[in-house]
């Protein structure tokens, strides 16, 4: 549920998104453009970095087998902290600071945090890019957005205020020089306060180098390092539907014979030699649309996977044995129609192939 709420949310800001630009070029201006950044903002700052969080990290752990931990459990509060603390930046200098200014330290770690935050994001689109490119990539360009806008506000309070210290005229004389010459400096600024922040998030255990290892002490994603952990690690082959529902009480599921899966042994009974035939089939005579729905029945075994001790009990193998029976008549109808030889192709299913 959680998944199509997300997806409704990033329709949503792309909305939003699309109507602000479109805004911003006819000149158009107001309160009505005021409420849509502030759902931009609201939907792509707040909110989607929540669900996304739930959905893919806060409830995984690092598993060979299963979706993996986006950020390693070991270190994931470094990252939340520091998502934390840029989203603050983001809001406080834009809704608060957008034609004020506060002290010049402050400055420098406001602005210091907006950069922790572009970091964060471009290492996202990195570690997960299938989602990063639809939800990160909005609030990298909304951090970057800001992070100039303090800039040019910045510029302005140091030429036409003659108060501005000694500290912000430097500050603004870095700010208004080329990119590739203000950026090492830029990042030199950011080194005591990222240090600050990681010395006092230690106090609960985290360590100084957590912000690295939070992408790179993961599985099977982009930054990952630890992928030559899963090398030997053997994923049990019983967590698909059809294979549960064959391990249930003879009478009911009637096994008729024992078959090899990825080297293992498994329990078959006529649903399951059924159900692999006819995804053979599928395989052979419609490929693309057996890769989105063998995708779709990988996430169920993942789910499966992740509650697997419930699906030890016998009487849940009945269960969802007599709930698969109308797909199983569904798929012997189809093998029949299609196949010359159905039961050929049933027959030979699960005798020490690898699937």
């Amino acid at each position: 549920m959680l998944e199509y709420f997300s997806m409704g949310l990033i329709g949503l800001g792309y909305f939003l998104l699309i109507v602000y630009f479109i805004s911003e070029i006819i000149g158009y201006s107001g309160f009505v453009l005021v409420g849509f950044r502030l759902l931009l903002d609201l939907v792509f700052m707040i909110i989607l970095p929540i669900v996304f969080l739930s959905l893919f990290d806060y409830e995984l752990e690092n598993d060979c087998c299963t979706d993996s931990a986006v950020f390693s459990p070991e270190h994931r509060i470094t990252i939340y902290c520091l998502i934390f603390l840029a989203v603050i930046s983001y809001f406080y200098t834009g809704y608060f600071l957008s034609k004020s200014f506060t002290t010049p330290i402050m400055e420098v770690i406001l602005n210091c945090l907006l950069i922790v935050g572009i970091v964060i994001n471009i290492l996202m689109l990195i570690q997960v890019e299938e989602i990063s490119l639809i939800g990160n990539l909005p609030a990298l360009g909304l951090l970057i957005v800001r992070l100039f806008q303090n800039h040019k506000r910045l510029i302005e309070y140091a030429n036409f205020d003659d108060e501005a210290t000694g500290v912000i005229k430097q500050l603004v004389w870095i700010l208004n020089r080329p990119f590739w010459y203000k950026l090492p400096i830029l990042t030199l600024l950011c080194l005591p306060v990222f240090v600050l922040i990681t010395s006092f998030l230690m106090i609960f255990g985290q360590k100084p180098d957590s912000f690295i290892r939070a992408f790179t002490d993961t599985y099977k994603h982009g930054l990952s390092q630890l992928d030559y952990e899963c090398l030997d690690v053997y994923c049990p082959s019983g967590h698909y539907l059809c294979t549960i529902a064959a391990k249930g009480h003879e009478g009911i599921v009637k096994p008729v014979r024992i078959g090899k899966r990825n080297g293992k042994t498994i329990v078959c009974n006529r649903q399951l030699l059924v159900s692999n035939a006819f995804e053979e089939l599928m395989q052979e005579k419609i490929p693309k649309t057996h890769r989105i729905i063998r995708n779709f029945y990988d996430k169920i075994g993942n789910f499966v996977h992740r509650y697997y001790g419930v699906f030890e009990y016998k009487f849940v193998s009945d269960f969802i044995y007599i709930l698969m029976k109308p797909l199983e008549w569904f798929f012997i109808f189809t093998l029949y129609l299609l196949d010359k030889k159905p039961e050929n192709r049933i027959a030979k299913q699960y005798l020490g192939n690898s699937k």
